[in-house]
């Protein structure tokens, strides 16, 4: 139910008229919302998800005789490659910057990161010379491959989302701040609780982690910082959920780490406190400076400087008025370039365009 492939390219396509399977890993056969879900069974680990799941996935889709087929797994270049000696049409939807995001990996030793992203770059950049299409998330990533058949999709929230009525008044809010997505450390999940701590007692104010912590070991450090007695880890929420905590809060984290793989990035999170009207306390890298400042929605950080990060929550805090113009106007920005409506049509296009067909009606 991934957000980005179900909630998005998933139902856009089926509601333009597309038959739309969704083949994912321990998941129930059923239809959703127009698609329909084929499960295979879920890996007991990582070298059965690169063999044997992925093997299991290429006879499914194999058995739906598509006119495409679009995957997002990297570990599926293979069974991408064995689908066009087959004769079929491919896409490679590219999420992230998967060699820069090896070197971050907690799992991959050291030593071994570098050589290792040098060889999956490799791997990836062949494999996809030979597909029909593919997707980038980002303009970064999408300079990896051939201009010629490769569209930049980007990841930005869907308007009905955050579009509903029931929303609190900005000024009857508690004085609460919100991060939403993956908790790890890259994701600045040290920082951020540690800035709680330099915000007055007297204030109250609450930090509410809505995600899952990753790796699961680093959530008893957390629990164990100066601060984390005024943050509620939350655990996964469904978007409905984020779209209701984002609704009760009054200003939206994004302090990712400067690494190769975020400097770059188009976090989602961010276009989502846009969308969701909340100044945006966020790291000062030059793109995200761009955005952020052209919008004029929220402050930009330090993010490696907890006590940076806590100023800035306080003066959002303590300047009411301001901070809730900086989230309308982000909120304008979001409902009229940076969201998903604006995107789908990029992906009907691409397809029509691999099909050599017409764009049809309901795309329209």
């Amino acid at each position: 139910m991934d957000t980005r492939i179900y909630s998005k390219q998933c139902k856009a396509l089926a509601e333009a008229g597309c038959e739309v399977v969704l083949i994912a890993a321990d998941a129930e056969n059923g239809d959703s919302e127009g698609v329909s879900i084929r499960g295979v069974p879920k890996p007991r680990n990582r070298l059965n998800r690169i063999t044997i799941t992925v093997w299991k996935t290429f006879r499914e889709a194999l058995r739906q005789r598509a006119d495409i087929y679009h995957f997002h797994d990297p570990e599926l270049l293979l069974a991408g490659l064995l689908l066009k000696m087959l004769g079929k049409r491919v896409i490679y939807d590219v999420h992230e910057d998967l060699p820069r995001q090896m070197l971050t990996k907690y799992w991959i030793p050291a030593w071994s990161r570098r050589l290792l992203s040098c060889i999956v770059e490799r791997l990836e950049n062949f494999a996809a010379r030979w597909m029909d299409g593919v997707v980038a998330v980002t303009p970064t990533i999408a300079r990896r491959f051939n201009p010629r058949k490769t569209v930049i999709v980007c990841n930005y929230p869907r308007l009905e989302d955050f579009a509903s009525s029931e929303v609190s008044s900005y000024s009857d809010r508690p004085a609460n701040v919100a991060y939403v997505g993956g908790i790890s450390r890259e994701r600045g999940s040290v920082e951020m609780i540690q800035a709680m701590s330099f915000l007055p007692k007297e204030k109250n104010v609450r930090l509410k982690l809505g995600g899952s912590v990753d790796p699961p070991k680093l959530e008893n450090e957390l629990k164990s910082l100066s601060g984390f007695e005024n943050t509620d880890l939350l655990g996964f929420l469904s978007q409905r959920s984020v779209s209701r905590l984002l609704a009760e809060v009054r200003v939206g984290l994004v302090v990712l780490h400067p690494t190769h793989n975020y400097v770059d990035a188009f976090p989602v999170k961010l276009f989502e406190y846009m969308a969701a009207g909340l100044p945006v306390v966020a790291s000062d890298f030059p793109l995200w400076k761009e955005i952020v400042g052209s919008s004029s929605c929220g402050l930009l950080v330090d993010p490696m400087d907890p006590r940076a990060i806590a100023d800035a929550i306080q003066w959002l805090l303590t300047h009411p008025e301001e901070a809730e113009k900086m989230g309308e106007q982000g909120r304008k920005a979001a409902f009229t370039r940076y969201n998903w409506e604006s995107e789908e049509r990029k992906l009907f296009d691409f397809y029509c365009k691999i099909l050599g067909a017409d764009i049809p009606a309901t795309c329209k």
